[in-house]
């Protein structure tokens, strides 16, 4: 069939891929021990690693889920849960199979098992895509491990898998993969002889803008790798260079090191409280494009919405924190477009800055030891003896007119003080009016203000 493929396996256990497969293919990691970057699900013991070990056992673990970034390292897992104990593995694709395949692979592999007394591992890719009835279809072979099943996920599995499947599998989540771990997988590729076997040479700083281009995504790397080496070996040379990366990934290859990092977003910070658009999509390209965590960029613009914003616009941190939350769900790249709404919201909104220097102002004079003992009326009378100890005289201020009544609220030492200053930008121009009512009506006269 088509819509899935068995993987043949060597004598030693291992996948055996021709020469003419593409480089991410052929380098995929033959043993545990060659995996980079996942160090927290193979510890000594764990599930997964008995799983790996050969003629191993995960005891109970019928059904595993990875869920982790496009290149970390999903499939590479899967095949190795496969060919190191020596199971059968069969890979369906969830793009294109329907349940009446999924049916058909199922049987085979308990056919398999039936008459052969080995099991098949069935590795389902971009197991979100699978309908309810699809995923319904999987139960009975995990419930009655007639297959171990091994399914991959970039979407998170508690939205986009079904309950029942989720409850009888082991959630497995793949970190991203960091620069080093992204160069080491190059170097393997570069040397091995199932690579490019020296071909091609790289320096330190071309390694380091090609391991930045491709992100936490190893399969980008190595693809991007093979795509410049072509090129340079066409044309007579053996060193690649940023260039050729370049050339072979179609665009510009965007400086952002250590220093970018800080110039960037702070560029970016500013341009949102300036209010200028374009220069803040600028920034916020330059910042995706250089492989920024997307989450540092949420919470920049979050911080900028209460900073800068405030309550000029209430609703921009609504949207910034929605955004972040929708960020995580969603991931990258699709994540550019939630964060560029967000940058652009916070950007044309009327700014205030009013309670960030508030809070300043209030905690200068709390460090400053203006903490004097807090008025007895507001003090907590949940308690026996308490009006015998003066604790007593509280108004409820929602049985006055406006709900708002007056009394003593701040400590003695800071009477009539004002913290919070709103602007006439947005909103806040209303707050500032109804501001001006409430104070009239708390303090004992106009001019009892400091």
């Amino acid at each position: 069939m088509d819509l899935f493929q068995q993987v043949s396996l060597s004598e030693q256990g291992t996948p055996t891929f021709s020469d003419s497969a593409p480089l991410a293919v052929r380098m995929r990691p033959r043993s545990i021990d060659e995996v980079v970057g996942q160090s927290h699900l193979l510890k000594p013991g764990s599930p997964l690693r008995r799983l790996l070990e050969p003629q191993g056992s995960a005891g109970a673990v019928n059904s595993i889920i990875f869920w982790g970034p496009p290149g970390t390292g999903k499939t590479t897992l899967a095949y190795l849960v496969a060919t190191t104990s020596r199971r059968n593995f069969i890979e369906v694709s969830a793009v294109s199979a329907g349940v009446k395949e999924v049916r058909a692979v199922i049987k085979s592999a308990r056919e398999e098992l039936r008459t052969t007394g080995k099991q098949t591992v069935l590795f389902v890719d971009e197991v979100h895509r699978f309908s309810k009835s699809q995923q319904d279809a999987l139960l009975p072979a995990v419930e009655n491990s007639w297959v171990i099943l091994v399914a991959a996920t970039t979407e998170n599995p508690s939205f986009s898998i079904v309950s029942p499947l989720l409850s009888r599998s082991l959630l497995l989540t793949l970190n991203p993969l960091n620069s080093k771990d992204v160069k080491q997988l190059l170097r393997r590729a570069l040397s091995d002889e199932r690579g490019l076997k020296d071909k091609v040479t790289v320096d330190e700083e071309v390694l380091t803008h090609l391991a930045d281009l491709a992100g936490a995504d190893a399969r980008k790397a190595l693809t991007l790798l093979e795509a410049a080496s072509e090129g340079v070996l066409s044309a007579g040379r053996s060193a690649l260079t940023t260039e050729d990366i370049a050339r072979a990934a179609d665009t510009a290859v965007v400086k952002y090191d250590r220093d970018d990092h800080y110039d960037v977003i702070s560029a970016f910070i500013k341009s949102m409280r300036g209010s200028d658009v374009d220069a803040t999509l600028h920034y916020l390209a330059r910042m995706i494009e250089g492989g920024e965590d997307p989450r540092f960029i949420a919470r920049r613009i979050m911080i900028c919405a209460s900073e800068d914003v405030g309550m000029a616009d209430p609703a921009a941190l609504q949207m910034a924190v929605s955004a972040a939350q929708a960020v995580q769900m969603v991931g990258m790249p699709e994540g550019r477009i939630i964060l560029a709404q967000a940058a652009v919201a916070v950007a044309i909104a009327p700014k205030s800055n009013a309670s960030y220097l508030g809070i300043e102002a209030a905690i200068k004079d709390v460090r400053a030891g203006k903490s004097d003992a807090v008025p007895a009326s507001l003090r907590d009378s949940h308690y026996s003896g308490a009006e015998k100890m003066g604790v007593s005289g509280y108004k409820y201020a929602h049985d006055y007119p406006h709900h708002i009544v007056k009394q003593t609220y701040l400590p003695a030492s800071l009477a009539g003080v004002h913290y919070y200053h709103p602007t006439d930008n947005g909103y806040e121009q209303l707050v500032s009016k109804r501001l001006r009512t409430i104070r009239a009506i708390l303090s004992d006269s106009k001019g009892n203000q400091k």
